[in-house]
């Protein structure tokens, strides 16, 4: 045999077949197997099982919706609600907003408003009242405030006032007495209207006792009477 064929047919060198010698079979490299916890696969289930829970609350609080009681036209403080002057709507309502429900309209009608209602508003149990805001024994009496007398607090239904008599300029007091102590009337706010266009007039009507009201419908006559509020607690 000549050294080219010998050559030919040698042992493999560094790894590589010789030439005509068929390649033996090669082992598949080894992969590790990673180690899976048991603790880390039940986190990741409850993980997307809170966010599919999550998802449907969501989902069920957006299409709950609750029937409630709106107001449908302008009532004044004081007036007696009618069942025209309710309506109801179906709203999606936040627990924060204490809204009287549809099923408790008949519970609402014949009530007084506490203050003054909008249309288009939800009604809450704190705007309505069964209480006449004129008592047995009171009389109602307007005054009208010029734009100078009118407090820069907002006049309020239930507000506590002292009507002071101010005798006009020129006009004689009964005794000397009254010159330095003028008179008071006792009396509570019922309602506050808006100041007239033109004139800036508000008109207050105030609620006082019957054996008062007669005076101090003379001062407001004789545009010579003054509101003074009395501080919280009755303290002046």
């Amino acid at each position: 045999m000549s050294k080219t064929k010998e050559r030919a047919a040698g042992p493999a060198v560094a790894g590589i077949p010789a030439q005509g010698q068929p390649a033996g079979p090669v082992a598949p490299p080894r992969v590790s197997a990673r180690r899976r916890r048991p603790g880390v696969i039940a986190l990741s289930l409850a993980l997307i099982a809170a966010g599919g829970a999550g998802v449907v609350v969501l989902v069920m609080q957006a299409g709950h919706r609750t029937q409630v009681v709106t107001v449908t036209r302008d009532v004044q403080v004081g007036e007696v609600l009618t069942e025209a002057d309710l309506g109801q709507a179906s709203i999606a309502l936040d627990p924060a907003v204490k809204a009287v429900k549809a099923s408790d309209l008949g519970s609402v009608v014949g009530k007084r408003a506490a203050v003054e209602l909008r249309p288009g508003s939800l009604l809450n149990r704190s705007q309505v009242t069964s209480r006449s805001l004129v008592n047995a024994g009171e009389q109602l009496v307007p005054i009208g405030l010029k734009p100078e007398q009118v407090p820069a607090t907002a006049l309020v239904p239930g507000q506590k006032l002292s009507l002071k008599h101010v005798p006009a300029q020129g006009e004689e007091a009964a005794d000397a007495k009254e010159s330095q102590t003028p008179e008071s009337v006792a009396a509570r706010v019922v309602k506050a209207g808006k100041a007239a266009p033109g004139t800036g007039v508000v008109v207050v009507d105030v609620a006082t006792q019957a054996a008062d009201a007669s005076r101090l419908a003379a001062w407001v006559s004789a545009d010579s009477v003054r509101l003074v509020i009395d501080a919280p607690g009755g303290k002046k």
